[in-house]
Order: C-alpha cells, then structure tokens, then sequence
C-alpha cells in the first residue's frame, strides 16, 4: 500500500549523520557574477575589459572564510582556442582574476572551463 500524502522531502533518503563525508560547494560563475559580461563578443579577451562586480571581493571573501563550503569557479567561453578567442589572450585574464581572489582569501577547489 503506498502512501500518495508522503511529500518529496518524506521519500528523500536521509544524509549521512553528523554531516561526515558531505561537501557543501558552491559553483561560482566567473562571467555575471564576479566579473561584469562583456557585451556583444561575451569574450573577456583583455585587461580593458576586467571590471569586477562592486562588493564581490568582500562577499565572496566572506563567503569563503566563514561558511563551510568548497569553492569550485565555473565559467563558458564560446570560441576559446579559435582564431576570434585564442587562448593567450584568455589565460593572463583568468590567471590574474584567480591570483586577485586568492590575495582576498579566496582560493577555488577547482576551476571548470566549458
């Protein structure tokens, strides 16, 4: 006999006790969220580009030092590594955005590139 009143979080199975073993990440998106989008190519290809969202370093370093997540950046870059995006113009951009946030005590667990 099954139960059709039971909700989503009834038939969820439970975490494991005492939090052990669980990550909490969160997935940060590098374009719109810590930098601005750069309108019509959506290439950040250059320094003259570079604008960080006002308030971002202080949230997310705070995010960083006092909650209890993994921090796991996220960005897509439609065209990387074709003659309109080559890669040495998106690398010095990524790199120094990435070492800027670690000289705020942010550190990324990992950096996905699409």
């Amino acid at each position: 006999m099954s139960n059709n009143n039971a909700t989503e979080k009834d038939r969820m199975p439970n975490p494991p006790s005492g939090g052990q073993g669980v990550k909490k990440i969160l997935f940060v998106d590098r374009d719109g969220t810590i930098t601005k989008e750069v309108q019509k190519t959506y290439q950040l290809d250059s320094f003259e580009k570079l604008e960080f969202y006002p308030g971002m370093f202080y949230y997310l370093s705070k995010i960083a030092k006092e909650l209890d997540y993994e921090l796991v950046m996220v960005t897509n870059q439609d065209g990387l590594g074709t003659a309109s995006f080559p890669e040495d113009t998106f690398w010095p951009v990524q790199n120094f955005i990435v070492k800027t946030l670690e000289g705020e005590g942010v550190h990324f667990k990992e950096v996905f590139i699409d």
